[in-house]
């Protein structure tokens, strides 16, 4: 047998329950491992609520994790028993072990050890393709990142600083600000509401490029509000609740914007592109360009707990549970 968190209904941190369970068996193209950390992020709480469907019940929620592969079962080549590892995608994260499609491990670097690896891939394969892909940022641009100072914010603040851009974090209070310019944002604004205001006056009214916005519904409108013509509104998260149905229209009024709503798992849906992501976040990470702060660790069994602090927005950088 091995342990994991559970859930049988959708709710609150209380339907996590931590339970014996069968170890399971590689299949074909899968690979066992045991895992040494498992990251935490939002996208588990929205599994938990039912906000997002799960495949089937009892669930096993968690998306992230790093570890060494214990077994594999046929046909697998592109990992090996021993193979110190790391992936973010398929369900199936909060557990001492799980089977998993090998296709979708990436080899961890010897000089990224488990909890760094456990705490970036989702955040930090994230960060990758939306400023390297969704919108290309390059030296000279001003950007808008909210959540500045969450996982996903701290490292797009300094892989952006790295690049040569300039970054306007957008945080929920002081402290978070202090953070969020720590690790590269030039400037911080303090909730949204004046947003838009703040972006006008270090523009010089230009307003910027693109917006990378993870809160959703509270700030949908002030991020469209901060963009140039045809500039770009990456919406990639939805802490705040979905953004509600709206004219496409607004979209022409506000100066022929984009707008996507972008996932990972189509980013890295390809193999040769999953690599291409982890091999881009491995070298700024193992360059030391980007620092993944593991600010918060919790034992897997305590998985409530960490729920609770996350959607109190009481943790900064990244969370990682201890098997």
């Amino acid at each position: 047998m091995t342990k994991a968190i559970r859930i049988h209904a959708n709710g609150g941190p209380e339907v996590m329950l931590w339970e014996d369970v069968p170890t399971p068996e590689p299949g074909p193209n899968e690979a066992l491992i045991k895992h040494e950390a498992i990251g935490l992020n939002f996208i588990d709480v929205y599994f938990r609520t039912g906000l997002y469907k799960a495949p089937n019940m009892p669930l096993i929620i968690g998306q992230e994790g790093a570890g060494t592969v214990i077994a594999v079962g046929a046909n697998v080549t592109s990992v090996a028993v021993g193979d110190r590892v790391a992936y973010a995608g398929p369900l199936g994260g909060y557990a001492t072990e799980r089977a998993i499609p090998a296709d979708r491990l990436v080899k961890l670097p010897d000089n990224i050890s488990f909890q760094t690896g456990a705490a970036m891939m989702l955040q930090g394969m994230t960060a990758q393709y939306l400023l390297r892909r969704t919108y290309r940022v390059k030296a000279g641009d001003t950007i808008v990142v909210h959540a500045a100072a969450g996982g996903v914010g701290l490292i797009m603040c300094q892989w952006a600083k790295h690049i040569g851009a300039t970054v306007i974090g957008i945080v929920s209070n002081e402290e978070k600000a202090a953070l969020a310019r720590a690790h590269g944002a030039a400037h911080t604004v303090i909730g949204h509401a004046t947003l838009v205001q703040e972006v006008k006056r270090i523009t010089g009214g230009a307003m910027v490029p693109v917006v990378y916005d993870s809160v959703g519904k509270d700030t949908f409108n002030a991020s469209l509000d901060s963009l140039a013509p045809l500039g770009l509104m990456a919406s990639y998260g939805s802490a705040s609740g979905p953004v509600p149905p709206f004219d496409i229209g607004i979209l022409a009024a506000k100066g022929s914007l984009y707008l996507t709503r972008p996932t990972l798992a189509t980013y890295t849906a390809k193999r040769a592109d999953l690599e291409g992501v982890a091999a881009d976040l491995f070298d700024v990470v193992g360059s030391g360009a980007v620092k993944i702060q593991v600010n918060q660790t919790f034992p897997l069994k305590e998985a409530g707990a960490a729920h609770i602090a996350l959607e109190a927005r009481q943790t900064t950088g990244s969370t990682v549970l201890i098997p």
